[in-house]
């Protein structure tokens, strides 16, 4: 027991000399008060009230997610749709596809989001909207059951028909 005693002895002399005579607490406390930095920094504020505009993007978002593959070609579709309907530049698009993602991942159903959107456009932009829905199923080349599922859900919540979504799933197949 007394040579590893020695051994270790030894080994924090000489690392002693190789730090040039500091302590190892000297480098450790800066390293530890970075690690506990990355767990107490601040949360993020609370999150808006969806109106009709996150209220669609989240549903784009939750439409992306809904078959547990949400890759760039989804997220790319979103910001483009996002910056052709509201005239948003490419950066301010991406924002607000982010913090859809945090509205969507905070919110409890697809209906909300159906139902604002219900409550507060014309009809001509709820069309507009199931087609721009369809537009994110379609952008990974597949729809899976569970984008439809969504799909469906969106679509009964904005008070359209199967046949609004047929047709926004015909203009959205041509774009």
């Amino acid at each position: 027991m007394r040579f590893v005693r020695n051994n270790c002895d030894a080994n924090w002399a000489n690392t002693k000399v190789l730090l040039g005579a500091r302590s190892v607490g000297d480098y450790a406390e800066p390293m530890l008060n970075r690690f506990l930095n990355v767990f107490s920094a601040s949360k993020p504020g609370p999150l808006p009230e969806p109106d009709d505009k996150l209220a669609l993007a989240a549903l784009m978002v939750r439409v992306a997610k809904s078959d547990h593959h949400y890759d760039l070609a989804e997220i790319k579709r979103i910001d483009r749709l996002l910056a052709r309907i509201y005239g948003l530049g490419p950066v301010e698009a991406a924002k607000m596809r982010a913090l859809s993602e945090r509205i969507e991942h905070a919110a409890p159903d697809t209906d909300r989001f159906g139902h604002i959107i219900r409550e507060t456009v014309s009809l001509e932009a709820r069309l507009a909207a199931l087609e721009a829905l369809w537009e994110v199923v379609l952008s990974d080349g597949t729809s899976q059951p569970e984008e439809l599922h969504v799909i469906d859900a969106a679509r009964e919540a904005m008070g359209l028909s199967h046949a609004d979504s047929d047709a926004a799933r015909a203009l959205a197949e041509a774009q």
